[in-house]
Parts: structure tokens; C-alpha cells; sequence
């Protein structure tokens, strides 16, 4: 891998595993996720036709679903595996590819300067553990973004792991959750499977602050599954179109509530570029 691409070795080894590709789609919290980022991404995006850069967009989760939309969308993730997934899936929509596939880093993007009408960074502020890695990816996401275009940036909530250990039994090694509290920095040492791999996790007014710090205007921000994720027959209220309605609504009529937001799995930043 090019050297620019400097990221944690465990971070490598975790999405080498080829995990990433049925995430969203397996779990209900991941189905939940999936689900409500949709729902966002076809409020705040502009109309198709439209160029959309999916910066960190793993192997197409939301890439291929928007080229099906008529959107032309060009695909960068820092791991080959997810981009040749990415490629491999296209091919399996030709009559609405991607336009583009390739490997690349957040923080250093090949496109010109304000080539596309958005930007989506709906992986990216993951993992990138120090904040002026996070303020360049930013910066790049606002640099190819045409004037007025929009950036949608996705973070992780710095209490995650809190919730999630108190609903499925994960506060074990209570030391790596106090670390996540006391400064967002998460590790999993042991690589114990469904504890993730090392990354950071926002408090809201932070991603809001590296957002404007960035130069980018802040439209809004969004929990994106509330706190729906941590109901525990979640799979169920998915599977029922009648119970899946309420719940989204419910999650909806709270989704900007400041008092709130913390309490959602992720979290979506919608900036604009003056």
C-alpha cells in the first residue's frame, strides 16, 4: 500500500477481514443504520443527475444503491479489498455502474478542486485518530466540493460503547469504555470480535467544531439511528413494514434534538461549502 495511506496496522488487518461488506445488511443495528442514512442522504443530496464522491465508501454500501439512482458516483476507500468489492458489485449493475473506483486516502484526494456536487464522508472520521487528520479530510471534502455543494460527514458517538456494553454485556473491560469516554480514543488490544477496531468517537459540538473549523457552513446535525439501536426486539420492528414506519418516524421527530444526540450509535453532519 502507498505509504501516504498511514493508517493503524489493526485497522488494515480489521477490514482485510471482508467484514465490511455485508455490515449493513446483516445485524439489525446495522439494518437500522443503513436504513436511516438512506433516508437522509435522499433529504439532503442534490437531485440526480448529480456528481457524489464517496470518500471511505467501503465496498458500495450506499455508492451502488445511488448509482442505481441515476447519480454519478465515484468510489474512493483507503483498503484495495473494498474497492475491488466495490468494483466486482458494479459490474453486477451495468445498466448503472459506478463511474469511478479507486484507492485512496481522505486526506489527500486525487479529484480537482470543485469537481463534484457532493461529498459523503460516511466512514473516513473513524478512524482518523488525530484531529488534524480529521480537520485535513474536512478540508479536502470542502476543496472538492463545488460552491454551494454539500458534505455529508458521519462520526461515531463518543457514548457508543457505553450504550451498547449496558444493552449487550460489553462493559467486561470496563477500562477500554472509560478511555472511550474520557477522550474518544477506542481501542480494542485483544481483537475481540463485535468491539471494533481502533477509531474515535465524537461528542456532537466536536464534530460540529472541526466541521466549521474546516470552513465548512453547518446545515445540521443528525442522530442517525437515535436511540432506536438499543431496543432490544429491534429485528423485529425491522422486519414488520407497519412497526418499521413507527420507528423511523419516532427516530425522525427526535433526529436534530441536541439533548439526544449523544445517545444515537452515529451521528450525521450536513455541511455546505460557501
Amino acid at each position: 500500500m502507498d505509504k501516504r495511506y498511514d493508517f493503524d496496522a489493526e485497522i488494515l488487518v480489521y477490514y482485510g477481514r471482508g467484514f465490511e461488506e455485508g455490515r449493513l445488511l446483516g445485524g439489525a443495528q446495522g439494518r437500522l443504520e443503513y436504513l436511516r442514512t438512506m433516508e437522509l442522504l435522499s433529504r439532503f443530496l442534490p437531485p440526480a443527475p448529480a456528481t457524489v464522491l464517496d470518500v471511505g465508501g467501503g465496498a458500495g454500501a450506499y455508492a451502488l444503491p445511488l448509482a442505481r439512482d441515476d447519480y454519478s458516483v465515484h468510489l474512493i476507500d483507503p483498503i484495495p479489498l473494498h474497492v475491488e468489492q466495490a468494483k466486482s458489485r458494479s459490474l453486477g449493475q451495468p445498466e448503472a455502474p459506478l463511474a469511478g473506483a479507486e484507492v485512496g486516502d481522505a486526506r489527500s484526494l486525487s479529484q480537482m478542486d470543485a469537481s463534484a456536487d457532493a461529498v459523503l464522508l460516511l466512514g473516513p472520521l473513524y478512524h482518523l485518530t488525530a484531529r488534524d487528520d480529521r480537520l485535513q479530510a474536512l478540508r479536502e471534502a470542502r476543496r472538492v466540493v463545488r460552491p454551494g455543494g454539500v458534505v455529508l460527514a458521519a462520526a461515531i458517538s463518543r457514548f457508543a460503547s457505553t450504550i451498547d456494553g449496558l444493552f449487550n454485556g460489553f462493559l467486561a473491560d470496563e477500562a477500554i469504555v472509560e478511555r472511550d469516554l474520557r477522550d474518544g480514543q477506542h481501542r480494542n488490544p485483544g481483537e475481540r470480535p463485535g468491539w471494533f477496531t481502533t477509531a474515535y468517537f465524537h461528542r456532537p459540538a466536536e464534530l460540529r467544531e472541526e466541521a466549521e473549523e474546516a470552513g465548512l457552513l453547518v446545515d445540521g446535525l443528525f442522530g442517525i439511528e437515535g436511540p432506536a439501536w438499543t431496543i432490544p426486539d429491534l429485528g423485529a420492528w425491522l422486519e414488520n413494514p407497519a412497526r418499521r414506519t413507527k420507528l423511523v418516524d419516532a427516530v425522525r421527530r427526535v433526529e436534530a434534538e441536541p439533548e439526544l444526540l449523544g445517545a444515537s450509535a452515529h451521528l450525521l453532519l450536513i455541511g455546505r461549502r460557501l
